[in-house]
């Protein structure tokens, strides 16, 4: 065991004896008077006129009870501490004062990871976001999840990833599984995301990147749902992402999303069985059993 400085131990016995003294009056009871000190002669440091000798054996339990707050002027009257100099002095201002103490806890203090923690890991292994400041490593890509991937490059991305008038609507860049900083402590790999060009003309070498995305889509796995459905969408309703999709293979459906001041607006759900046109790629009909990744035949 580590010795304890004498001093360190009168403060602590200080401080047991000033919970005592709140059970104390709790209970009704009036604090003893402070003893009568003569001239020259140095007052014990205890509380509620005790004698040092006399006072609790400090406790994890009793410094459980000093939680931070004003003391009682009544008992700040009784409060004497070592100066400086070695002198002792009322402490009657900690009646105004809250004051601190040690509170025991086994639970570690949680770490908030930072954009130098996801750096950190190499990037042949790096297949991590943060999500609320939570390092996470999202799950690897299923043959479905994989194939709507493809399907929305080829089917959204052929026409729209291009200059405007160069065979199609154009005027978007896509990219899939970039890091994308939205906040601080929100760095996101969306599934796919696109920028209009005339905010971005080209992906920047960086990563992650610090432009907002104007259109995001997430394919839902059955172990990252939580994320994609509530924490991520949160975050891109927060951060002004324009429109955000989120496809589930499983059911085959399509949910695209407008955003508002208020939050984010469902403007369109989709099955298997429709053709539609989702904003913001609405100059192109789409197959949403072709986005899932099933053949026009089928």
């Amino acid at each position: 065991m580590v010795a304890v400085p004498a001093r360190v131990a009168e403060q602590r016995r200080a401080r047991a004896e000033v919970a005592r003294g709140r059970l104390v009056r709790r209970r009704g009871l009036d604090p003893p008077a402070s003893p009568q000190v003569e001239p020259g002669q140095r007052r014990p440091l205890g509380l509620l006129g005790q004698p040092a000798a006399a006072q609790v054996q400090v406790t994890e339990d009793i410094e459980q009870i000093l939680i931070a707050r004003p003391l009682p002027a009544a008992l700040c009257a009784h409060v004497v501490d070592l100066g400086a100099g070695g002198e002792e002095a009322p402490l009657a201002s900690l009646a105004r004062q809250p004051y601190r103490c040690r509170m025991s806890s086994s639970a570690p203090a949680r770490h908030v990871a930072t954009v130098e923690d996801l750096l950190a890991i190499p990037e042949a292994e790096r297949f991590h976001e943060i999500i609320n400041g939570d390092l996470v490593r999202r799950p690897m890509p299923s043959g479905p999840h994989g194939r709507v991937q493809f399907r929305l490059a080829t089917e959204i991305g052929g026409p729209y990833d291009r200059r405007a008038g160069r065979g199609g609507p154009g005027g978007w860049i896509f990219a899939t599984e970039v890091e994308i900083r939205f906040e601080p402590d929100n760095i996101f790999r969306p599934d796919v995301a696109a920028w209009r060009r005339d905010r971005l003309a080209r992906l920047p070498q960086e990563s992650p990147l610090d432009v907002r995305p104007d259109w995001v889509c997430e394919i839902l796995s059955p172990s990252n749902k939580q994320n994609d459905l509530f924490k991520k969408l949160r975050t891109y309703q927060r951060c002004k992402v324009a429109h955000s999709w989120i496809i589930d293979p499983d059911a085959e459906a399509l949910a695209v999303y407008r955003w508002t001041a208020d939050g984010y607006l469902l403007v369109l759900t989709a099955d298997s069985r429709e053709r539609v046109r989702p904003e913001p790629f609405d100059a192109v009909e789409l197959s949403v059993h072709g986005l899932i990744g099933g053949d026009e035949e089928d």
